[in-house]
């Protein structure tokens, strides 16, 4: 693995930060918050003038083609400031496969407004019926010309402000396809969904919600494949959100240790501080180190099968730990919503649970490890 970062890397990294510590204020998010709007365009728009939106888009569509590893810096900084953007939805759920697998048309209608801040496309990769999102349970049918979807979605993140949504579904003969559906359709309802981290999410139900031939995604591939390519990044990418949410929230309270005095003493300066902070500590560099091993590694596109479920164990398991710490040590003031620690607290549970169940990583390691041994790489 190769652990340097590139010239035009640390500028997407240095523009990011400096983009959202100045705009994505804690008085600014308070503002936002009280206000129920869904996200924060004016930031939005910021990014995309700045071509951040476009880190990953290729340059005949108005990006700058930096790669995947590059979004997921990006991503490591809107987790960094918990900032209320949907960069998470529309630039890897929405982005990523519609400029590896879109066709021209497809590409041409939506990456340059996603570059541009004027689009949202998103994903929806959660159901009641599957906790598998490579195996989903929702039915399609060929009719017509074209499709029609039946089922239900949970958790579609920006649903509601989406143009398209990237519904995965199974034939009857076990293969799998990829439609954008237009949640207008008919046959398709939405229903607002509350998440602990206050993002807009939606339920998506389809009662043969009608597709055209052309909304299909990468209908000459494997969709079974193209779904796990597109799982496989959205699981890094959130893991590297996570990675920022809990550094961020880790440096606050270093700064809170060092100035809260109790005693006569800053409370930094306690035995039992150093070794709650410590843990806290080797669980986010835990997080970093696997998060940026499966970012590098799907970039690259190198197998990275057993790094995505390390990184996802760690990311549930190390993030929830160092969450938890984080507000542990800040005392009372940690759970004090004037006070921006909270936002980082519930971005962290939001990841975890997002993610499954760090019991579920390991069990699976484990089965992949009996079966095959231990990874070469």
């Amino acid at each position: 693995m190769d652990f340097s970062i590139r010239e035009e890397e640390q500028a997407v990294v240095e523009l990011a930060r400096k983009i959202l510590e100045d705009q994505a204020t804690n008085e600014r998010k308070k503002v936002l918050e009280a206000s129920e709007a869904a996200y924060d365009e004016t930031l939005w728009q910021t990014l995309a003038d700045s071509n951040l939106l476009g880190t990953a888009i290729p340059e005949a569509h108005g990006g700058s083609e930096l790669g995947f590893l590059s979004l997921c810096l990006l991503l490591q900084e809107v987790g960094r400031s918990v900032a209320p953007v949907p960069a998470f939805p529309a630039l890897v759920l929405g982005a990523l496969p519609l400029a590896r697998f879109g066709s021209e048309a497809q590409k041409g209608e939506w990456l340059s407004g996603i570059a541009s801040g004027g689009a949202i496309l998103t994903a929806a990769l959660s159901e009641f019926e599957s906790s598998d999102p490579l195996a989903p349970a929702t039915r399609v049918e060929a009719q017509g010309g074209g499709y029609r979807l039946t089922g239900i979605k949970t958790n579609v993140a920006y649903g509601e402000q989406a143009s398209r949504i990237l519904v995965p579904a199974r034939f009857d003969d076990g293969s799998i396809g990829l439609f954008y559906l237009d949640p207008g359709s008919d046959g398709a309802t939405l229903t607002e969904q509350e998440v602990a981290d206050g993002q807009p999410h939606a339920q998506l139900e389809m009662a043969g919600a009608e597709v055209a031939e052309q909304a299909r995604l990468a209908s000459d591939r494997d969709g079974a494949e193209v779904l796990r390519w597109l799982v496989d990044r959205a699981v890094a990418a959130r893991c590297m959100m996570q990675l920022g949410v809990t550094e961020r929230a880790l440096e606050m309270t270093a700064e809170y240790s060092r100035e809260r005095i109790q005693f006569d003493r800053p409370i930094g300066s306690f035995q039992a501080v150093h070794q709650r902070a410590a843990d806290a500590y080797i669980n986010v560099e835990a997080v970093r180190l696997s998060a940026q091993e499966a970012a590098w590694r799907l970039s690259e596109d190198l197998p990275a099968a057993e790094q995505v479920a390390v990184a996802k164990f760690w990311a549930a398991e190390g993030g929830q730990f160092a969450a938890y710490a984080c507000q542990h040590l800040h005392g009372g003031i940690g759970i004090d919503m004037d006070y921006p620690l909270h936002r980082h607290f519930i971005w962290a549970i939001q990841i975890e649970h997002e993610l499954g169940s760090a019991k579920h990583q390991l069990e699976r390691l484990g089965r992949e490890i009996a079966a095959n041994g231990l990874p070469s790489s």
